[in-house]
């Protein structure tokens, strides 16, 4: 029998290593199907996990039910599965480079664990090649077993959107490839279970791993281009939303607008193909030029309301200003890699008097560990500057009024997305 048959007639189990927004969701449809083991390292994830709570934020009680699943954070747990399915982050360092030691992590305990016939598929974005360049050598190491011979490999790259109740692991047609024929096959059938858009198979592992990292690459790119026309219709007093309204009217205009972009996909994702890229000895410049203009978003922001500031009279050194949203997109709790940080940090470097923060979704603990940020309810005004840079729902469909009880007089309204264009009039108006 083939690792899918004995699957799908429970003899076998699955194993997802990391239970985060891609690990859980992962987990929970499988566990629908087919026995599973759900182990994460952080004790108090599994625990919170166990008791029915999601701890991303993504999910509801109701999601849990009806999955055949053991949580777990003992490695000797993992012996009883034979499909593993790695989902850990994989994020960037300083320096922008790929940061592979969580991923290492999870492939190590893997190794430690592996038996012949085993199935190991990851779905952390990775430039191409890391799979089996980085990642089998380590399960080779650890196991003692031969890649191919002894167990097989495959990628299929995680393509959830945090806060996308539209577009769900289901829904999103998935990815897949192994490291020969029969591991393609094998993988292919075993996702099906569940993706209910479909399966496309790819060629190769390294092509799979490509597929998933120009996804976000070219989107970083499209967003940086909307950026860089939202400074040059600055400079010419238009505004940029009404451009791409009008060029919009034909057929193959690529609708993207300007904005902060973060998190932990889009901004990452492009630094591990310009990795990969100088490796090979080439120098991405576009990718590169893009990355550069979506960094410096948040600098620029913050510049141009100290200038507007100065425009009005007002000195930025006795300025209060205060942002709404602090999460890296919309109706999420993440925090991860959000540039409204930059925002934050380019104001303090001005001086400003006081920056409040607030943000309904995003955890005062977690933001004033990672960035030193203390969250505020938003009424402790006047305030001279109202950014909102995050457009979460609680904030989409406020009255002119709301702002103006917390605003003094002249006070700016720096509205990131263009959600207020046309609705505001008491308040000096400005948008990307």
């Amino acid at each position: 029998m083939s690792i899918y048959d004995k699957l799908i007639a429970k003899e076998e189990k699955i194993a997802v290593i990391g239970l985060g927004y891609v690990g859980l969701p992962i987990a929970l449809e499988f566990g629908r199907k087919v026995p599973v083991i759900g182990f994460d390292i952080k004790e108090d994830r599994v625990e919170m996990i166990k008791n029915g709570k999601d701890p991303s934020n993504e999910l509801s009680s109701s999601d849990f039910e009806g999955c055949d699943i053991e949580y777990t954070s003992s490695i000797e747990d993992l012996k009883k599965a034979r499909f593993y399915i790695v989902t850990v982050p994989t994020p960037i360092n300083e320096h922008n480079e790929p940061e592979l030691s969580p991923l290492l992590g999870a492939t190590k305990t893997v190794g430690q664990v592996l038996k012949k016939g085993d199935y190991v598929v990851f779905e952390s974005t990775v430039y191409p090649g890391a799979t089996e360049e980085d990642c089998v050598p380590v399960l080779e190491r650890e196991s003692g077993l031969s890649f191919r011979d002894d167990f097989k490999v495959g990628f299929s790259p995680e393509r959830i959107n945090p806060g996308d109740k539209a577009h769900t692991l289901v829904s999103i047609k998935k990815i897949t490839s192994g490291c020969d024929e029969e591991a393609a096959e094998n993988i292919t059938k075993v996702y099906q279970l569940i993706v209910k858009a479909g399966v496309h198979q790819a060629s190769s592992i390294k092509v799979a791993e490509a597929a998933k990292v120009i996804e976000n690459a070219q989107r970083d790119l499209n967003i940086a281009f909307m950026n860089e026309l939202s400074i040059i219709f600055n400079r010419l007093g238009i505004n940029t939303y009404e451009v791409i309204e009008a060029a919009a009217t034909k057929w193959n205009f690529l609708k993207f607008y300007p904005g902060l972009v973060g998190g932990h996909c889009i901004g990452v994702d492009p630094y591990y193909l310009t990795y990969k890229a100088r490796e090979l000895g080439y120098h991405a410049q576009v990718i590169h030029a893009g990355r550069y203009v979506n960094d410096s978003m948040g600098r620029y922001l913050a510049k141009q309301v100290v200038k507007k500031l100065i425009a009005k009279d007002k000195n930025p050194k006795y300025a209060n200003i205060l942002i709404l949203g602090a999460t890296f997109k919309e109706n999420v709790s993440d925090i991860r890699n959000s540039r409204v940080t930059d925002v934050v940090d380019e104001l303090r470097s001005f001086g400003i008097n006081k920056i409040d923060v607030m943000d309904p979704h995003a955890s005062s603990e977690e933001i004033k560990e990672e960035y030193d940020i203390d969250l505020v309810n938003g009424d402790d005004g006047p305030y001279d500057a109202l950014i909102l840079a995050v457009p979460h729902n609680e904030y989409t469909d406020l009255s002119e009024e709301y702002f103006l009880k917390r605003a003094s007089d002249g006070a700016l309204f720096i509205d990131v997305k263009g959600i207020y264009r046309d609705k505001i009039s008491k308040l000096d108006y400005w948008s990307l």
